[in-house]
């Protein structure tokens, strides 16, 4: 028969080796958190039927929207997957001027069937999951945006005006 103590204990533990085990089982679900354009491409066939997620630079004059449907198409463009590689270019709002306007830089064309985002525009960062199809574009269920410059630090106009 166990001690009032000794039930604590195991109780203790058990929960311990779950808080341990989810922490472990998540960590390496998103330890790769996702591909570039080239990566993609050099996994050839390999890439098709998978689950993936890719990121780039949304190429502003491509962005082709039906809302009858909805049905969304644009392109994004290359851009570094190392965040070092991003600071050392100058930063993620540079990283993606530069993308945009390199004409010899990786492309892929996307496919959302769903409603526009409001922040989808051209040099915003698209991170995007789905899988690449057979036609060779990548044919999206979640498209994550990020515009580095509407979170650009500043002060606000009312308070400079005080």
């Amino acid at each position: 028969m166990m001690t009032g103590k000794m039930k604590f204990i195991v109780a203790g533990l058990l929960m311990v080796t779950a808080v341990v085990y989810l922490i472990v089982t998540s960590t390496g679900n998103t330890a790769h958190y996702f591909l570039t354009i080239e990566e993609i491409e050099e996994m050839g066939k390999e890439a098709m039927d998978r689950r993936l997620t890719v990121s780039g630079a949304v190429l502003g004059d491509t962005i082709d929207y039906d809302p009858s449907d909805p049905r969304l198409t644009f392109t994004i463009v290359q851009v570094p997957g190392d965040p070092r590689e991003v600071e050392r270019a100058g930063g993620l709002a540079k990283v993606l001027h530069d993308a945009v306007n390199d004409p010899g830089a990786p492309r892929m064309e996307v496919v959302y069937e769903d409603v526009k985002p409001d922040l989808l525009q051209h040099e915003t960062q698209a991170i995007i999951r789905g899988e690449l199809g057979t036609d060779g574009r990548f044919h999206a269920d979640e498209v994550l945006l990020k515009c580095p410059t509407r979170y650009e630090e500043g002060v606000p106009g009312q308070a400079e005006e005080s």
